[in-house]
């Protein structure tokens, strides 16, 4: 499915089978790929199909690489038709787990916040918040829409704000404001017969409309493509003609981090870091008709990778390891101020 593809015009079991027979081709991408054509299902109404989706990944042989993500998915989903008691227990577990991703919270919040649960929903987000939220520092993009998110609930429940609240303000870009967005009253106006009220209750939603398209915008990160020392120095034996694509290993790490830097600070969101391997890349190649020493082959291959959800988020959150592999803390690596 293209992204600019129009919802409505999409045949989402078809798609749905797409993905899981490209599953079966990359059975390394199974994850990334079987979630999507699980959210098809969803949309296609499709819910216990969707449900089978993700209990197969749970019950993969292998390691997944964010199994609460996938069990926060499922209890959403278990839940629109009429497994709540299943639900509430697996978000419990999601909640008990404590990912370090903010995904598996906002979903799990926003599914308790959709069946009116807004004591929970508002500890849900307040406990995400407390871990994932450096002190201190810039939220993290892939945080934002938990302050979002916890600042909608607290205007429901008629919470004074505080300095979270005052956080997503600042962090909210668009002409209307947060506390206009989440308005509980906002509601009484959609069934107004005051052509002025109707009138403003329009622009307020055009306004947050236009913030979901922002966020979706790019639904694979502006991914640059790393290779780890091993896999450079086969690539390299392999294809000497991509030497002047990588003089050494330091400044080819170097190169991907201040690259990644000057695209943030232009204010390109939602980055990340894919790791290429030799016979990945050949295979790439093939299906490319373009020989592996084309150095035009390695911008297309990192983008592939993305969409494929091989990419991980970048800076890492506080605290994790460097994606450089290194085995240091990130902000003790390639974090540090003077790269």
């Amino acid at each position: 499915m293209r992204p600019d593809t129009p919802a409505e015009n999409v045949d989402h079991t078809a798609e749905a089978a797409r993905l899981e027979r490209t599953a079966g081709l990359y059975p390394e991408d199974a994850e990334a790929l079987l979630l999507r054509a699980a959210a098809h299902l969803e949309l296609a109404g499709e819910r216990p199909a969707a449900t089978a989706l993700y209990d197969r990944l749970l019950s993969s042989p292998g390691a997944l690489e964010n199994p609460s993500l996938v069990r926060a998915l499922k209890a959403s989903n278990l839940w629109e038709y009429g497994h709540e008691a299943e639900a509430r227990a697996i978000i419990d577990g999601v909640r008990a787990a404590s990912p370090r991703d903010p995904a598996p919270w906002i979903i799990v919040a926003e599914s308790l916040e959709a069946h009116d649960e807004l004591e929970a929903a508002h500890e849900t987000f307040t406990e995400a918040a407390r871990l994932l939220l450096p002190a201190g520092q810039e939220p993290p993009y892939a945080t934002h829409p938990v302050l979002y998110g916890r600042h909608r609930v607290r205007r429901m429940l008629g919470l004074p704000h505080d300095d979270w609240d005052t956080r997503a303000d600042t962090l909210h870009s668009m002409p209307v404001t947060l506390d206009e967005l989440h308005d509980p009253k906002r509601v009484w106006s959609l069934g107004s017969d005051n052509p002025a009220e109707l009138a403003a209750e329009i622009s307020r939603l055009r306004a947050e409309l236009g913030a979901y398209r922002e966020a979706l915008s790019r639904p694979f990160p502006v991914a640059m493509l790393h290779w780890p020392a091993e896999e450079l120095t086969e690539l390299l034996t392999a294809y000497p003609a991509l030497a002047a694509e990588y003089p050494s290993y330091e400044e080819h790490l170097t190169s991907i981090e201040e690259a990644l830097r000057e695209l943030e600070s232009s204010g390109t969101r939602n980055l990340g870091i894919v790791r290429g391997t030799v016979p990945s890349y050949e295979a790439f190649a093939a299906s490319e008709n373009t020989p592996p020493e084309d150095p035009s082959l390695l911008p297309q291959y990192a983008t592939t990778l993305g969409a494929r959800g091989r990419a991980v988020s970048w800076p890492p959150e506080r605290g994790a390891a460097c994606w450089c592999g290194s085995g240091r803390v990130y902000g003790e690596c390639h974090g540090t101020s003077n790269i």
